[in-house]
C-alpha cells in the first residue's frame, strides 16, 4: 500500500519537476519561455521518442557511459519538439481555451452575417461587379441603393459616405445614393431607459426634471428626447440606441475585409482606392458611435464660432457620456420646414453661415461637414442656430494654407496658380500632363467662376469629373470640405433664392488673405520672421571662420560615429551571436562525426569506444546549438 501511495505521488512529482526543469533549460538555451502545457506536451512526446532513439545505439544497455548521452538525447528531443512548436506558433501566439471560444463564435457570427450580406448583393444582381465585371448595367445605381437600404444601419451609412463623393462614382450612382434614408423606428422607452440609467447611474427622473419619453428625432444611430433640468433649463438628450455598437462593429469587419477582396480582385476598387474608404468610413463611424468625440467636435466648432451670428449649443459636460449627450435646447425650426417672417434679412443669414463655414474651413480648420438645411434651425430670434457635430472635418495648417493659395488663384483666375495650389491639396499620379491640366483649369475658371457666372450643382460636379480625367485623388479632409460647400450651397438657396455664393467666397477671401498683405501685417510678419532667425545669423560668421581656418591650416575633419543609434548595436550584436552560434554548431557537429567515424582509442562499453562517447555528445551539443539558430531567426522581432 505504501509502495503504491508512493509511486502515485512520486511520478506525478517527477515529471512536474521535469517539466520545469525542460522549461528552464528551454529558457537557457533558446531564450524563449514556453508555457506549462507545451512544456509538459513535448515532455510526454520526448521521452518516448527518445526512448526509440536510445535503443538504436550500440551499448546502450550495458554502459553507463552513455549516461551523458541519455540525458542529451532526453533533452534534444524535447527541446526540438518545443522549437518546433515555436516556429509554427511562438509563445503567446495562441490564445486560451476562453479566447478560442470566443473567437470561434465570433467568426460563426461573422460568417452567418456575411452570408447574408453577400445573398443580398447577389439578390440585388451585385455579384458579376464584385467577381470584378466593369460597369455596365444602367440599373446598378439603384440596385446598389437597394442592397445596401436591405443590409441595414452600417451599409446606410456606407452609401450616405459614399453619396459625398462625386470625385470617385459616376453621377447617377451619387444621385441615387442621395435618397437613401434612415428608416428605422423608435426604440422602446424602456430600453432606452436601460441606457439613460447605466450611463448617468441614477434614473432619468432623479437626474432631470422632466423627460419626454417621446423622441423628437429618431435616426440608425441615436434618437433624440426632450427634457428639462431640475435647475429649470431646456435640454435635448441625445441617445445611442441599444446594441447598434455590437451590430456596426460586426459590420464594418465585413466591410473592411469585403474591400480588401475588392481591392485584390476588381480593377474599379482599386482605382478608386476602395480599402481607403472602407478604413476612412470605420473610422468615422466609430467616431459617430462615441457622443465623448461629437462633444469635443462641438466645442472645438464652437470656439471657432465666436463672435459669430450662428447659434451653436452648449454641452452639458457632467451629464454627458460616450452613449448620452446632453445639450442646451435651440428653440427654433429647421430650414427645410421653415419660413422667413417678414424683416428677416435672408441674404444677411446666407451671408453670415457662409462666413462661420468658410472661417471654420481656412482658419480654424475644424468645421461643420453636413450643413444640410435639416441641419441649420431658424432660431425664434432671428439668427441661425447649427445642430448635429457628429460628423465634423479637420484640416492641418498644411492643407488650409494650400487651400487658402486655391481660393486666390480662383479669384483672381490664375490657371497656373489653380493648378499648382490643386496639386498641393491632392494626392497626384506618377506622371501627369500639367500643361494640359492648366488648360483645363482655365476653361473650368471660364465657365464657372468668370464675370456674371452664377454657381449651380454643375461647379462641382464638373470640378470633380476634371479631377477623375487626370488620375487626381482627393484626400477624404478635402472632399468634406468640397461635400460641405456643396451642401451649404442648398442650404444658402433655401435662406436667400439667387445668393451669389462665388461673390461672397471671394470678398471673404479678400478679406481674409488681403489683411496679411497689408503694408502693416507684411512687416509684421518680416519682423517675426527676423527675430527667429537672428541667433543664427549672429553665430553665421564665427562658425565660418572657424571652418575656414581648420580649412586653410589642414586640420578640418568629418567626425562620424558608427553604430551610435541603441538599435544599431542591438542589431550587430545579435547578428554576431548568431553567426557565432552557427560556427561553434558547425564546428561541434564536424569533430563529431570525425569523433564517430575513428576506432580505437579506450573501450568503454561492447563495440564502443570514448571517442564515440565524445562524439555522441558533441553531436548533441551541435544540434542544441543549431535550434537555438533557428529560434532566433524565426522569433518574431519586437
Amino acid at each position: 500500500m505504501n509502495d503504491l501511495l508512493v509511486y502515485a505521488v512520486g511520478v506525478p512529482v517527477t515529471f512536474v519537476l521535469l517539466v520545469l526543469g525542460v522549461a528552464l533549460a528551454a529558457r537557457r538555451l533558446l531564450g524563449v519561455r514556453p508555457g506549462f502545457a507545451r512544456t509538459a506536451l513535448a515532455c510526454a512526446l520526448g521521452l518516448s521518442v527518445a526512448r526509440v532513439a536510445l535503443n538504436a545505439m550500440p551499448g546502450t544497455g550495458t554502459t553507463t557511459a552513455l549516461a551523458t548521452v541519455q540525458v542529451g538525447i532526453w533533452l534534444l528531443v524535447m527541446i526540438a519538439l518545443l522549437t518546433l512548436s515555436e516556429v509554427i506558433a511562438p509563445t503567446g501566439s495562441v490564445p486560451p481555451p476562453v479566447e478560442w471560444w470566443r473567437a470561434l463564435r465570433g467568426r460563426v457570427t461573422r460568417a452567418r452575417r456575411y452570408s447574408r450580406i453577400t445573398a443580398i448583393a447577389f439578390r440585388h444582381g451585385l455579384g458579376p461587379y464584385l467577381r470584378g465585371r466593369e460597369r455596365t448595367d444602367t440599373r446598378l445605381a439603384r440596385s446598389l441603393r437597394l442592397a445596401l437600404e436591405e443590409g441595414g444601419v452600417t451599409f446606410v451609412k456606407l452609401g450616405q459616405v459614399l453619396s459625398t463623393r462625386p470625385d470617385l462614382l459616376p453621377a447617377d450612382v451619387v444621385d441615387e445614393l442621395t435618397l437613401l434614408q434612415d428608416k428605422v423606428p423608435a426604440a422602446p422607452w424602456p430600453r432606452v431607459r436601460e441606457v439613460l440609467v447605466a450611463e448617468l447611474g441614477r434614473a432619468p427622473e432623479d437626474v432631470f426634471a422632466s423627460f419626454d419619453e417621446r423622441p423628437i428625432a429618431a435616426a440608425s444611430v441615436a434618437q433624440v428626447h426632450r427634457a428639462r433640468l431640475v435647475t429649470g433649463e431646456d435640454v435635448v438628450v441625445k441617445v445611442l440606441r441599444p446594441g447598434v455598437r455590437r451590430v456596426a462593429e460586426g459590420d464594418l469587419d465585413i466591410v473592411t475585409r469585403l474591400a480588401a477582396t475588392l481591392h485584390d480582385r476588381t480593377r474599379w476598387g482599386r482605382a478608386i482606392g476602395v480599402r481607403d474608404l472602407a478604413a476612412g468610413f470605420a473610422a468615422a463611424l466609430r467616431e459617430e458611435l462615441d457622443f465623448g468625440v461629437e462633444a469635443r467636435n462641438l466645442a472645438a466648432v464652437r470656439a471657432a464660432s465666436t463672435g459669430t451670428d450662428v447659434v451653436l449649443p452648449g454641452v452639458h459636460e457632467d451629464l454627458s457620456t460616450s452613449r448620452v449627450l446632453v445639450m442646451d435646447l435651440l428653440d427654433g425650426v429647421p430650414l427645410r420646414s421653415a419660413t422667413l417672417p417678414a424683416g428677416v434679412d435672408g441674404d444677411a443669414l446666407a451671408r453670415s453661415l457662409l462666413e462661420v463655414l468658410l472661417r471654420q474651413v481656412v482658419v480654424d480648420g475644424v468645421f461643420h461637414a453636413d450643413p444640410h438645411p435639416g441641419n441649420v434651425l431658424l432660431l425664434r430670434d432671428g439668427r441661425l442656430g447649427l445642430l448635429d457635430f457628429g460628423s465634423v472635418g479637420r484640416l492641418d495648417a498644411q492643407l488650409r494654407t494650400a487651400l487658402g493659395a486655391l481660393l486666390l488663384a480662383a479669384d483672381r483666375g490664375d490657371p497656373a496658380a489653380l493648378r499648382d495650389a490643386l496639386l498641393e491639396l491632392v494626392t497626384r499620379p506618377d506622371e501627369i500632363d500639367e500643361q494640359r491640366l492648366e488648360r483645363a483649369l482655365g476653361q473650368f475658371t471660364a465657365r464657372h467662376l468668370g464675370t456674371g457666372s452664377r454657381p449651380d450643382a454643375a461647379l462641382f460636379g464638373d470640378l470633380f469629373a476634371l479631377v477623375n480625367r487626370f488620375g487626381l485623388r482627393v484626400p477624404p479632409e478635402i472632399a468634406a470640405v468640397f461635400r460641405a460647400l456643396a451642401t451649404v450651397e442648398g442650404t444658402l438657396a433655401a435662406l436667400s433664392p439667387g445668393f451669389d455664393v462665388v461673390a461672397e467666397s471671394r470678398a471673404f477671401a479678400e478679406r481674409r488673405f488681403g489683411a496679411h498683405l497689408a503694408p502693416g501685417a507684411v512687416r509684421r510678419a518680416l519682423t517675426d520672421e527676423l527675430h527667429a532667425v537672428l541667433p543664427v545669423l549672429r553665430r553665421l560668421p564665427r562658425r565660418l571662420d572657424r571652418i575656414t581656418g581648420a580649412l586653410e591650416q589642414g586640420r578640418l575633419g568629418v567626425g562620424v560615429r558608427l553604430f551610435a543609434d541603441e538599435r544599431d548595436r542591438r542589431f550587430v550584436v545579435s547578428l554576431l551571436h548568431q553567426v557565432m552560434l552557427t560556427a561553434l554548431g558547425a564546428t561541434a557537429g564536424l569533430m563529431a562525426v570525425l569523433l564517430l567515424g575513428t576506432d580505437g582509442g579506450p573501450e568503454v562499453g561492447p563495440n564502443l569506444g570514448l571517442f564515440h562517447v565524445f562524439g555522441y555528445n558533441l553531436l548533441v551539443i551541435s544540434v542544441l546549438l543549431g535550434l537555438r539558430v533557428v529560434v532566433a531567426v524565426f522569433r518574431p522581432h519586437r
